[in-house]
């Protein structure tokens, strides 16, 4: 549910061997296309032979943060960026990113998707060792790891990497420039998505494959998990992570659920057609006779379409989304919450009132906004209201990345959908199973991230680690 969740972030690199180019403005464009996977801050980072390394960052969207003399003063053939919603690490311009530091007679830049669950105790072990934090968050941790491992153990940039992995417990996808050197970096799971596609003599790298579309780069491939690219002589080179052979493949769900574009593939899933499948798995589950089908815009909309062509009943556009709303701050009184919910979404009152309506959902997580959504649509005099949802109840929090709830404040967790289809006062709650939700994303169970919908999570949680003191907004 859209203000419910929020993913981490979304990153971007670009290598391009001529260096009288400059790539910065395509860096940025695939950034706007990443925009909504994190909308707190926005970051590039450039490096050229003549001037080293350049970066900018600033909070609030990439289009607040770089205006056409930011793009021009960052002069470089080779860069990252990142769009930033925070997990850990406060929502303050000192942990945007990329994260910059001095190294071995240059610079590193650093751009970071994921969430590190053990980077507490790796922060204290870097604080003893000397070194000072200009953030709090884990990106800077796997920063100082990687410096620490070629400056003090002199090691080169492969093998660092290839330490810092085995202590790194945790979601992470990685662009790293380090003087003049772009590398991609998957964790040995895949939790977090990362591919690479090329335009013409550039190599890009990118969370999203719509990130590609946009300035028009072929698509090549994902980044295996575990695996480390790099560009040489117009070829991609590789190198495997030894940890990768211990690890199982745990591919996050809510990517094909709610985070990513519909128009990307990730892992070789069209997101697009995978929330297709939703709408046809939660008709097979719950074949209601209705008049019309809604989605709750924009993620929705696939599995809506999708449950309509399955039931032959109309799909319908029965609430309107202001496109036009970003981030909205804390509203002090009730009345100013209750304004917000309604600045975002508009019923269609003709498109509603009287009809039997089957509203189609992402997710629920806390449930207060989607109490608010439904009082929205009851205003609109519906005669039935059958609420369907495209997740499994959200029982237990994420520590890979997904900003959602503690496990006190999801209501699948503390309330049984019975109570919460009561506490909603709707016809009927349905939630998608997990079964039908691998089904329609169409990969095995074994190798998706099903902690938060069944507590099984693919590496061991820190004892005393909640998601209350994990997740710091």
């Amino acid at each position: 549910m859209q203000g419910e969740m929020e993913d981490k972030c979304g990153i971007v690199g670009i290598h391009c061997p001529d260096e009288s180019k400059n790539v910065a403005s395509f860096v940025y464009y695939c950034l706007y296309a990443l925009q909504h996977r994190g909308q707190e801050s926005a970051g590039i980072a450039t490096f050229n032979p003549e001037k080293g390394l350049n970066y900018y960052c600033g909070m609030g969207l990439i289009t607040d943060v770089f205006k056409d003399y930011e793009i021009q003063n960052l002069k470089g053939s080779m860069a990252i960026g990142h769009v930033r919603y925070s997990t850990t690490g406060q929502s303050r311009l000192e942990n945007s990113q990329p994260f910059v530091t001095d190294f071995d007679d240059g610079f590193i830049a650093m751009a970071h998707n994921g969430d590190i669950v053990n980077s507490e105790e790796l922060r204290n072990e870097l604080i003893d060792e000397g070194y000072e934090f200009k953030s709090d968050t884990d990106s800077e941790v796997i920063c100082y790891m990687l410096k620490k491992e070629h400056c003090d153990n002199n090691k080169d940039i492969i093998d660092s990497i290839e330490s810092v992995s085995k202590k790194l417990v945790g979601s992470y996808a990685l662009t790293i420039l380090i003087n003049g050197k772009l590398y991609g970096v998957r964790d040995p799971m895949g939790i977090k998505p990362l591919a690479v596609a090329k335009r013409d003599d550039e190599f890009i790298l990118a969370s999203e494959t719509v990130a590609f579309d946009v300035i028009n780069a072929k698509f090549i491939r994902d980044i295996k998990p575990g695996e480390v690219v790099f560009f040489e002589d117009n070829e991609i080179k590789s190198h495997m992570l030894e940890i990768t052979e211990d690890c199982k493949l745990s591919h996050c769900m809510f990517e094909y659920v709610y985070f990513a574009r519909p128009d990307s593939t990730i892992d070789g899933v069209n997101v697009y057609e995978s929330r297709m499948n939703i709408g046809r798995q939660l008709h097979e589950l719950y074949p209601i006779d209705a008049d019309v089908v809604i989605p709750v815009p924009d993620s929705s909309i696939p599995a809506a379409i999708g449950y309509s062509r399955a039931s032959g009943i109309p799909y319908g556009e029965g609430l309107i989304k202001n496109r036009y709303v970003g981030r909205t701050f804390i509203m002090p009184t009730q009345e100013e919450r209750e304004l917000a919910v309604r600045l975002k979404l508009n019923p269609i009152k003709d498109a509603i009132k009287g009809k039997r309506i089957i509203l189609i959902d992402d997710s629920i997580v806390r449930g207060t906004t989607s109490k608010k959504l439904l009082d929205l649509v009851k205003e609109a005099e519906p005669a039935e209201i059958h609420f369907l949802v495209g997740c499994p109840p959200v029982i237990s929090p994420c520590f890979y990345g997904v900003a959602m709830a503690t496990k006190k404040e999801l209501i699948a967790a503390n309330y049984s959908i019975e109570e919460i289809k009561e506490q909603l006062e709707i016809d009927t709650l349905g939630y998608i199973t997990i079964e039908a939700l691998i089904e329609a994303i169409g990969m095995p169970k074994e190798d998706l991230c099903l902690g938060c919908i069944n507590e099984e999570y693919p590496t061991e949680i820190p004892e005393g680690l909640e998601a209350e003191t994990y997740y710091k907004p």
